[in-house]
């Protein structure tokens, strides 16, 4: 062939320096001189060949790590360039591990807010607490947890959201049903144990305030659990449940205990009403029958013993009358011994003036009959006079 000067048509100076190219830079196979499939007929675009994008970018990647590409005519990736510079130098080693320390450094600092804590994990395995603030676990040896702690959780039983409907019917002592709702509110006082003791602390807590309400229910009466105990079945509840939680190292503190509803299952709760009305007015009644009684019963001992104040007074009164009519006539007996015709003359007269006192009669000691009159005024009205002394008496005190 003219102008080649060897088998491969690469020597001569007269000839093209590209193996097998024409003059319009085209091989005998329809290849470009840019290594891409010539499309035919002039239309569409060029598709590189995969080998050709593996050469490009390692031509970048070695500018990155700070060698060159090659040097060819123009800036070419010519094969009649100079030799690949060094894939790694000192300059790009150093650039590599500052990055990577770097990463390191991004992925082993972490921030814990005020109100978490960190749980560190050293090869799986608990290693510290971390404290709010920049904290430092060794990426990929140490793992942090984030865990929040005083932020507080709420636990609903009884309400139905979680798709049980039942789980606040509960029997009581007395045989009755109730429905109960109730809210457990709690937080995190241990994060390594809330971490590692528990596998779903939710359900946890849900069952165990759900046993520990059905035990409280089933020691006491309807009637208290829906007016009066509320808030000491809270109560003993909160500790019932604080007790088991501490028993299972769970790292949990209970803050309180939300008593919302205590109402008779919905299926009978109208006739439950109905019931508890009637039950209310047998209260009533039984009440004011206790009062009528109380009332009655006062009014009876009262009375009873006003009578036996009575008869007691009167036989208190018959008593000393007649012991002081005994210490009388013990008096007038031992005058009588002294002096018996004084004392007998003295009986006569008090007996004398007791009989004749009341009569209305007037009677003139030493007046004969034969002979009437004398030293007697004969018309003198003596009886109408004495009728008329006690008027007159009482005329002149009333002036």
């Amino acid at each position: 062939m003219a102008g080649s000067g060897g088998p491969w048509g690469s020597g001569g100076n007269g000839g093209d320096d590209r193996e097998g190219r024409d003059n319009r830079g085209n091989d005998g196979r329809g290849n470009d001189g840019r290594g891409g499939r010539k499309p035919s007929g002039g239309e569409g675009p060029q598709i590189p060949e995969i080998d050709q994008i593996m050469k490009k970018g390692q031509e970048q990647l070695r500018v990155l790590m700070g060698g060159r590409g090659r040097i060819g005519n123009g800036g070419g990736g010519g094969t009649g360039g100079s030799p690949m510079a060094p894939l790694f130098t000192r300059k790009g080693l150093l650039l590599g591990l500052l990055a990577a320390a770097g990463l390191w450094s991004f992925a082993s600092f972490y921030t814990v807010k005020p109100e978490e804590r960190s749980v560190e994990l050293f090869l799986g395995k608990f290693s510290a607490v971390g404290n709010p603030g920049l904290n430092f676990a060794a990426w990929p040896f140490t793992k942090a947890e984030i865990v929040q702690v005083t932020g507080e959780r709420q636990t609903d039983i009884g309400t139905g959201r979680n798709g049980d409907t039942d789980t606040g019917l509960m029997l009581t002592r007395d045989q009755n049903i109730v429905d109960i709702e109730f809210q457990v509110v709690w937080n995190v006082s241990d994060p390594a144990k809330f971490l590692f003791n528990l596998a779903d602390p939710t359900d946890t807590i849900r069952a165990v305030a759900e046993s520990a309400m059905r035990d409280i229910i089933a020691r006491s009466e309807l009637s208290p659990v829906l007016n009066r105990d509320r808030g000491v079945i809270a109560s003993d509840l909160r500790t019932a449940i604080q007790g088991t939680l501490d028993s299972y190292q769970s790292g949990i503190a209970v803050v309180r205990v939300n008593f919302d509803r205590a109402d008779p299952p919905r299926e009978v709760i109208d006739s439950f009403r109905e019931v508890q009305a009637a039950q209310q007015e047998r209260d009533k009644l039984e009440k004011q029958a206790d009062a009528y009684a109380n009332q009655v019963t006062a009014g009876a001992r009262g009375e009873a013993a006003r009578l036996t104040e009575q008869a007691e007074a009167y036989r208190a009164e018959v008593v000393n009358n007649a012991e002081g009519e005994a210490s009388r006539f013990e008096a007038v007996y031992e005058e009588y011994i002294k002096a018996p015709e004084v004392t007998r003359r003295r009986m006569y007269l008090e007996t004398m003036e007791k009989v004749l006192g009341d009569m209305n009669k007037v009677i003139l000691d030493g007046v004969s009959g034969g002979a009437a009159g004398q030293g007697v005024v004969p018309f003198l009205p003596l009886n109408e006079l004495n009728r008329m002394a006690p008027a007159a008496a009482a005329t002149v005190g009333s002036n």
